[in-house]
């Protein structure tokens, strides 16, 4: 398995690498340590995953970050070609040269998982940007090219009614190349769930922190709440614009508007207690990053929803068309703090119940893997 993010962790990831070991498969994950923080070589569930150092690379769609991630491919692919595996199995479009390349020169068959649209990247720092712009579109056309080599190709998101939005199947048939569905739900069992507030109660953000008009929303939204009514924040994750967010906080605590905790980066074991301390999950995102309205389902809304915990995710694309079909929350109009302060207080006292969990998923992934495994006995 090949993925450009140290896999520390990526559930998704590390859940798919699972369920390989489990279906009689030695698995290792070759992830790209950007801040070089993380141990070299870690083990889990019988999962080998090998980090590499190759420089400083930041996250984002800046080119320091693709001429990183190239170094990060040719690294991968020397390494492989070393001592060739069975399977490549590649998790998002950053990781599909090492997959065509193996194809071409030893015919190894290659998966792709795709969670995101990962071209729209590029252009979310200037989306006015001619260059990147350009740079988007080179983008998509290579991973169309090479998806069509994949033995299968595995995505996150599917319309789910005939009315609704299209997810990430509906855009990949769009261009000519089918998949299977597998969300990103947590597996069980999951922990006691969510107790209604008595007095108190906190709203959260959970994840990479990347998009700082989310944030600008969010404390828009909280302070047209009544102090007396307003709800705590609580923070935690890294990424392009946590320093920025924590900034921007931190003086509204200072100001006395708001109580707030922000922390940075969190590993997989830290979960329970960060959502245990949360009453809503706040999961907006500006519409402007394109995987948005193209199909993407936040992480964070499941995770909540297996405690118990209602969100408040972006209206009128698939996101809200899930969380509506299944009770997980509300659903605000982008840029109206108004609705998204109203959203907010209803999903106070809300608790939800995820019935749709991880283990469908584990169902649907082998069944998008069948003919991947006859290929490799």
């Amino acid at each position: 398995m090949v993925v450009t993010n140290p896999c520390a962790p990526d559930p998704r990831v590390l859940r798919h690498a699972a369920w390989m070991q489990e279906a009689g498969y030695r698995v290792t994950v070759h992830a790209f340590d950007r801040n070089q923080t993380h141990p070299t070589s870690e083990s889990y569930k019988g999962v080998r995953i090998m980090r590499y150092r190759l420089g400083e690379t930041p996250f984002g769609g800046t080119f320091d970050t693709y001429r990183g991630i190239r170094r990060f491919q040719r690294m991968v692919i020397q390494t492989l070609l070393h001592d060739p595996p069975g399977l490549v199995y590649c998790h998002d479009a950053d990781t599909l040269r090492v997959g065509t390349a193996l194809k071409k020169s030893h015919h190894i068959p290659f998966v792709f998982d795709m969670h995101d649209l990962q071209h729209t990247w590029v252009r979310y720092p200037a989306p006015q940007s001619t260059l990147r712009t350009i740079a988007s579109g080179r983008m998509k056309r290579k991973m169309l090219q090479r998806a069509k080599l994949a033995s299968a190709i595995i995505t996150s998101s599917a319309q789910v009614n005939d009315e609704g939005h299209r997810g990430f199947l509906q855009w990949l048939r769009h261009h000519g190349l089918d998949g299977d569905v597998v969300e990103n739900r947590p597996m069980p069992p999951f922990p006691t769930t969510k107790q209604e507030p008595e007095k108190d109660w906190t709203v959260g953000y959970v994840g990479r922190v990347r998009d700082i008009k989310a944030f600008e929303l969010l404390l828009s939204a909280v302070k047209l709440i009544p102090p007396h009514e307003r709800p705590r924040l609580r923070i935690a994750g890294d990424g392009v614009a946590a320093a920025k967010v924590r900034r921007m906080m931190m003086d509204e605590v200072e100001a006395g508007v708001l109580e707030a905790n922000i922390t940075s980066a969190f590993v997989q074991s830290d979960l329970d207690e960060l959502l245990s301390e949360i009453d809503v999950m706040f999961a907006m995102y500006a519409p402007l990053r394109g995987n948005i309205l193209q199909g993407a389902l936040p992480v964070k809304m499941f995770d909540a929803a297996a405690y118990g915990i209602p969100s408040v995710v972006n209206d009128d694309c698939l996101m809200s068309d899930v969380l509506n079909l299944e009770g997980l929350g509300q659903a605000a109009n982008w840029g109206d703090p108004k609705r998204v302060a109203e959203a907010l207080l209803q999903c106070k006292d809300m608790c939800v119940d995820l019935n749709a969990n991880g283990e469908r998923e584990h169902q649907r992934w082998l069944n998008a893997m069948a003919d991947v495994f006859e290929l490799i006995q």
